[in-house]
């Protein structure tokens, strides 16, 4: 059984199905508890903690003694999404660093949760939304005690005017000579205007004064309210980290590799034994991985020789975007282009570029090179099962940046190439071409000043099954060291999307790897697993074993596909139990293992950008001097990334009867010149088909030209495609 995980005596106990914990009791109130078994890495699995949700947060402990005084996290649901993967699986995230996946012990355990955290969510959003509701109430009000104290003033201002004219009115009767009694009553009137005057005054003052003292204490208000707002971001911030923090301490303080007591081996002193997390797809798995992790000969290094010279620090030569125009929102009826493509070969349809991104299968080919660093550091190494580790993590990478990208790369044209010049600012140059049209096929040559060379021809096959695509890379991939000779090759594996008619698109890696050293016999078996809906096993998992000419095991690699690799030496193996279908297992006791390889981040904002990595964003940059059967000057896929859509559906058309055309010429003179059929005949520019001696494999290799091409700026053997 392969396995990579540390997994508590709660889970270990269960090796099918759901685990099962104590189900949780509800209590009264806002107050949800319980056990849940939380994700927490690769290496060990799912763990059992204990969740309390109150208040509209879910936070979770170890044990239920801990909740006096340790919080190992704490996530807010007010800005929390919450998504059920399957019977027992769901995922809480804030849409930033914190997510949760959990699993529960069965579907109604699980529903218990998922109907609570809905309802504790809905809450704290009503109380957030009464919170702005009474802050928007209050500014409301103010605007309207404002436009009241604007009327009154303007009341305020009549009043003055016409007191004013009434004073002079009776000022003037004052002056008139008449008898006693008329004299009084003017002077009393004369009083009373005053006295009102006066009031409407004192009446104006007031309002604004109160107006004023509610404007002051409105902003002190509001004020405090975000300052409460700040202070609880920071308190959950910190939490968080005194939560990781805690767990850092802990580990060091038990050597980050003291097994549980239940764990322990007598056999293997201070040796802990890693067990594996038990799932169906492991059934059939022949290895079982150890951990050494206290062993003395940690100290050696895996990595490249520290005798072997530092990289230069290259300096970038330009500039490169960072950013392509967003993504159209276009309808289209999916169903009315797939119904009639069931069971037929994919790259004989004409698609329209809605199902495309802005990106050539060429361009595609390229981003294999992302983690070139991979290869620069096993050109490095001085052992050659060493190299083969980092050969293995390339061959991982490269799917890395296939998890969400769901759209198709445009089918290149007979003819069409794709340079890739990071000779500056990486120390290689790359180079594709496609070849054959029926079967489509590309070649791909890549050389690096740090003593490597890539070169894979690679030909798709595809089928849509009614739910699913499927796509099957046929041809292989090589790499070869400049200073030890070593020759490497490997095949892909088979890539499906799922979800083609109904539901949200995904994509799934699975099928095992071989890549052979054929100048020394080592080899590097890799397998990707397949995802089971009734898994238990994280997904996306890779496993492999590095092996010598002989068969021995030297060192082991576990991870994931879209995510990083870890590569650890064998110090021990021997044969376990028989596990299904006879087959009896191998156990490796390792060293503590190291991280080869991680994925790097995406872009900001690219889920708008169809999930392309930092180095997709710059593949279809136009650039001078290129070849002008490049990929950057295709029309229809330029016109795709502008999202002019319809003028590019338009320009596809074109392109392909053009295509189809030029085919139907080069048919009639083969039949004239009696020659084979057009796709034999067919001679590639800048490549030439070989029998590989080493691998004893059939294709296409770069017979050289381009660059010196390039450098002259003389492009008339290029045929026009375009």
């Amino acid at each position: 059984m392969i396995g990579n995980g540390l997994l508590s005596p709660a889970v270990t106990s269960s090796r099918r199905g759901c685990p099962k914990p104590p189900t949780p009791t509800p209590t009264p109130g806002d107050t949800y508890k319980g056990w849940l078994f939380k994700w927490t890495n690769y290496i060990k699995g799912y763990q059992r903690r204990w969740f309390v949700l109150s208040n509209g947060l879910l936070s979770y402990y170890r044990t239920q003694a801990e909740m006096g005084h340790t919080c190992r996290g704490t996530i807010n649901l007010a800005t929390a999404n919450i998504t059920v993967e399957d019977s027992c699986n769901f995922v809480i995230s804030n849409g930033g660093a914190q997510t949760y996946h959990l699993k529960a012990s069965s579907e109604v355990e699980r529903q218990r949760w998922i109907t609570a955290l809905e309802l504790a969510k809905a809450k704290a959003v009503h109380m957030q939304a009464e919170s702005g509701c009474r802050n928007s109430e209050v500014q409301s009000t103010l605007r309207t005690m404002s436009s009241k104290v604007e009327d009154l003033t303007t009341c305020n201002d009549l009043i003055v005017k016409h007191g004013s004219a009434l004073q002079r009115s009776l000022s003037e009767l004052e002056g008139i000579r008449v008898g006693g009694d008329m004299g009084e009553k003017t002077r009393q009137v004369t009083e009373r205007a005053t006295l009102f005057r006066i009031t409407s005054n004192a009446m104006i003052n007031a309002c604004r004064d109160f107006l004023s003292l509610a404007q002051n204490h409105s902003k002190r208000w509001q004020k405090a309210l975000q300052t409460e707002r700040d202070q609880r971001i920071r308190l959950e911030e910190t939490l968080e980290q005194l939560a990781k923090q805690h767990n850092h301490l802990e580990r060091a303080f038990r050597g980050a590799t003291v097994l549980p007591s239940s764990f322990s081996n007598p056999a293997l002193g201070n040796k802990g034994g890693v067990s594996a997390k038990g799932d169906a797809s492991d059934e059939d798995d022949d290895n079982e991985f150890f951990d050494a992790m206290e062993d003395p000969f940690d100290e050696l290094s895996l990595a490249s020789n520290p005798e072997s010279p530092q990289p230069l620090e290259l300096e970038p030569v330009r500039q490169r975007r960072t950013r392509i125009p967003d993504k159209p929102n276009y309808y289209l009826n999916l169903w009315s282009i797939m119904k009639n493509c069931i069971g037929k070969e994919l790259s004989k349809i004409p698609m329209p570029v809605n199902f495309n991104e802005p990106l050539s299968m060429l361009q595609r080919l390229s981003e294999d090179l992302e983690y070139y660093e991979l290869l620069d550091k096993g050109a490095k190494c001085q052992s050659s099962l060493e190299q083969m580790c980092y050969v293995a993590a390339f061959t991982v990478s490269s799917y890395s940046t296939t998890v969400h990208r769901t759209g198709k790369p445009f089918n290149p044209l007979l003819g069409e190439t794709f340079e890739l010049d990071r000779l500056g600012e990486c120390g290689y140059r790359s180079l594709c071409e496609q070849v054959s049209h029926h079967p489509p096929a590309a070649a791909h040559h890549a050389i690096s000043e740090k003593g490597w060379t890539l070169r894979q021809e690679i030909t798709l096959a595809s089928k849509f099954r009614g739910k699913y695509l499927s796509i099957m890379p046929l041809g292989s991939i090589q790499c070869l060291f400049d200073k030890s000779n070593n020759h490497y090759s490997w095949k892909k594996v088979t890539t499906t999307v799922h979800n083609i008619i109904v539901g949200k698109l995904w994509i799934d890696q699975s099928g095992e790897i071989d890549v052979v050293n054929h100048r020394t016999g080592d080899r590097c078996h890799l397998k990707f697993a397949p995802y089971s809906y009734f898994s238990r096993d994280v997904p996306r998992k890779v496993t492999g074993v590095v092996t010598d000419k002989d068969g021995k095991a030297h060192y082991v690699l576990s991870g994931t596909w879209d995510e990083k690799m870890e590569f650890s030496r064998v110090m021990q193996s021997s044969k376990g139990e028989n596990g299904t279908e006879g087959k009896q297992r191998t156990v490796y006791q390792t060293l503590k293992a190291k991280e080869i390889w991680r994925k790097n981040p995406l872009p900001d904002g690219a889920e708008n950008m169809y999930f392309f990595s930092s180095l997709a964003l710059t593949l279809n940059e136009p650039e001078e001097g290129v070849a002008p059967t490049d990929c950057r000057r295709r029309p229809d896929q330029r016109l795709m990334e502008e999202g002019r859509w319809d003028e590019a559906n338009a320009e596809k058309q074109r392109l392909e009867e053009k295509q189809r055309t030029t085919r139907r010429e080069r048919e009639r003179e083969a039949v004239k010149a009696a020659s084979t059929p057009e796709e034999d005949n067919y001679q590639a520019l800048w490549f030439e088909k070989i029998d590989d001696a080493a691998s004893g494999e059939t294709l296409h290799v770069y017979k050289g030209g381009y660059w010196e091409a390039k450098d002259q700026g003389s492009w008339d053997m290029c045929p026009e495609i375009f």
